[in-house]
């Protein structure tokens, strides 16, 4: 059965593969279950409401990517999406968490119509060869950003002229100049990553299958004694499950989409301003997250590509990834949480091997399983996944070996876009500077026919919001 609904052997991958690659993937995000409730009840949102959403809106995602795409990518809350619903959303422009969700399920709407009349398609096929390689190591060097801060392994310090205020409870001290710095390794926590770094790296080093898995494992166990990895007090949990009616289909009350709407123009507006710069990032975290894995860990054939850029419909794999993103975003604004968008995690499952809907199956099986068993799951530290995350950049950068860096034409474009989506913390300004400085190369060359069009009316969109953020901050 399994073979007849993945094609196993058309992929060259097992089940055993597939179930590793899925568990791996799983356990470097199900920190969004903790995460996205603590951002998105700031807002007034009720926490366990949201705790429930989250993990049913990656289910829903995450279910859609595995038996209607085929591929093994994980859905759920994104990171950054959901703190710009809360910090801009709801505290600096005055919405509140309903109307939040609603702009959340029209960005939603969007990006169905978008994925459905084939612009979202021609937006990566329009993407120039050296800019795809380019996403494909900036993501690597996103991914291990963010292993190496969950690992602890890079602190941060305020500089106040002759006094230096070290970074507090995770929270940076927002005065004063930031300066990263190496950790000193005298905490528990970033000796554990430490360890479980080098595990990784010895297993990867000598081709152990289901390496990165391990390393979690071995990781989550050695950080026992160490008194990083805690037992719960109990292995089941069902009081919050309740708790989903506080925010499903809140959208459809007057307080959500009726009321964006209810205001004059100057309110009409705003509203389809905040619409278009949701729908931007979301749109291309996603096309980045597919182009970088894609590219640099060959899941898709260069058939498959091929088929993709000349289908008239929805038919390939990377067709339906596309269209199960699009209705994830609606399908979560209804459950009531921020954008669902597909994690750039991913990557550490298809490091592992996993090619095919049934490590999508596992990680979907997994989230569910987080209703009742959420204190097991939370057992594993984030010093326990951090290394699978940094193991899976430097996997990722094999991607920029083929750039060809004394040709400034292609080595700007492809530096700014590989420094700035761990620099900016963000894949979509990563992709935003690699298309502006792409652009204004070949206008400043007289080479402006070598830009596709979809490339430079996307390029026009990305300053456009680039300046509208500018605006609403004035």
């Amino acid at each position: 059965m399994l073979e007849r609904l993945f094609h196993l052997k058309e992929y060259k991958t097992n089940v055993r593969t597939e179930v590793i690659a899925g568990v791996t993937t799983f356990f470097t995000m199900v920190y969004i279950i903790a995460v996205n409730p603590n951002i998105l009840s700031l807002t007034g949102m009720d926490k366990q409401a949201v705790f429930v959403a989250t993990i049913l809106a990656a289910v829903v995602g995450t279910l859609m990517m595995s038996l209607y795409a085929n591929v093994p990518y994980a859905q759920a809350a994104g990171m950054g999406l959901n703190a710009f619903f809360t910090y801009t959303v709801c505290f600096s422009l005055g919405f509140s968490w309903r109307e939040a969700l609603g702009l959340v399920f029209i960005c939603g709407i969007i990006n169905i119509v978008v994925t459905v009349t084939r612009i979202r398609k021609s937006l990566i096929t329009a993407i120039p060869e050296t800019l795809q390689k380019a996403i494909g190591g900036g993501i690597g060097l996103f991914i291990s950003y963010m292993g190496l801060k969950s690992a602890g392994f890079i602190k941060f310090t305020a500089d106040l002229g002759n006094y230096v205020i070290a970074e507090d409870s995770g929270t940076m001290i927002a005065s004063g100049a930031i300066i990263p710095a190496i950790e000193n390794f005298t905490e528990r926590g970033a000796q554990l990553a430490l360890i479980g770094l080098v595990i990784t790296i010895i297993l990867m080093v000598l081709k152990v299958k289901g390496a990165i898995f391990i390393g979690i494992i071995v990781t989550t166990l050695i950080g026992l004694p160490m008194g990083i990895t805690q037992l719960p007090s109990s292995y089941v949990d069902m009081t919050s499950v309740g708790s989903l009616s506080l925010t499903f289909g809140q959208i459809f009350t007057k307080e959500g989409l009726p009321s964006l709407f209810s205001g004059g123009f100057s309110r009409i507006l705003l509203v389809i301003l905040t619409a278009f710069s949701f729908s931007l990032s979301d749109v291309f975290d996603t096309i980045g997250t597919f182009v970088g894995t894609g590219t640099a860990s060959g899941l898709f054939s260069k058939k498959e590509l091929d088929e993709f850029a000349t289908s008239k419909k929805i038919s390939t794999r990377l067709d339906k990834a596309l269209f199960s993103d699009s209705i994830a975003t609606s399908v979560g604004a209804i459950m009531g949480t921020s954008n669902v968008t597909t994690y750039v995690e991913s990557a550490a499952g298809i490091a592992a091997g996993g090619r095919t809907g049934l490590t999508s199956l596992v990680i979907s099986v997994l989230f569910l399983l987080c209703l009742p068993l959420a204190p097991l799951f939370g057992m594993v530290p984030s010093q326990a996944t951090a290394p699978a995350l940094i193991i899976v950049g430097i996997l990722m950068m094999s991607s920029v070996k083929d750039i060809q860096w004394d040709d400034l034409e292609e080595a700007i474009p492809a530096f700014f876009t590989l420094v700035m989506m761990p620099f900016a913390y963000s894949i979509t300004q990563g992709v935003a500077f690699g298309f502006i400085t792409y652009c204004l190369i070949k206008i400043v060359r007289g080479k402006i026919k070598q830009i596709h069009p979809i490339l430079g009316i996307t390029t026009l969109l990305f300053i456009i919001n680039f300046v509208m953020m500018g605006v609403k901050n004035l």
